[in-house]
């Protein structure tokens, strides 16, 4: 049954697809993922980019035509995804693990997690070529997982996944 907002059953949105990578819409990545999923709706959920809309205007212009792009803080996103109409077909989109937990937390109806890109940084290993990971981003991932979330990590949608092991050695 689907959550009840003033009594009424609210329609679950169409999440098609979630990704974690800190370059959100980078060129190429986006098209392609965009195109795999079927998405029309490019969701950017991140706290830092929502308050500042000189930062979108790059985003709209990488995103596929026809597409389009919301740029929304993670509390946005949980209060008013189920606000979704059954045509919006949902690509979203965020930074981190931790973002993405808060999410699910949140509500919003999260089944499936790719892992593209999360830049290195102090205090953070590599896991694979694209992807660095610290122990706080290890421990969101382990309880998306405890959570029943299916991660990959998965640069592009035509090559292989690598090992999710990768994150946790």
């Amino acid at each position: 049954m689907g959550l009840k907002q003033n009594g009424a059953a609210m329609a679950q949105p169409k999440i098609l697809l979630t990704r974690i990578d800190d370059r959100f819409i980078d060129g190429q990545d986006v098209e392609l993922w965009n195109e795999a999923v079927g998405s029309n709706l490019v969701l950017i959920v991140n706290d830092e980019i929502a308050v500042d809309s000189r930062k979108w205007a790059p985003m709209r212009v990488a995103a596929p035509e026809g597409v389009w792009t919301r740029f929304f803080s993670v509390q946005r996103t949980i209060d008013i995804i189920h606000t979704a109409t059954s045509r919006q077909w949902i690509l979203v989109m965020v930074a981190s693990p931790a973002d993405a937990l808060a999410l699910v937390k949140g509500g919003v109806p999260i089944t499936k997690i790719s892992i593209g890109h999360m830049r290195a940084g102090e205090g953070k290993r590599s896991a694979t070529p694209a992807v660095a990971v610290d122990d706080t981003d290890v421990a969101a991932l382990r309880e998306l997982q405890k959570l029943g979330i299916e991660l990959e990590i998965r640069y592009l949608p035509s090559s292989a996944p690598d090992p999710i092991g990768n994150l946790f050695n």
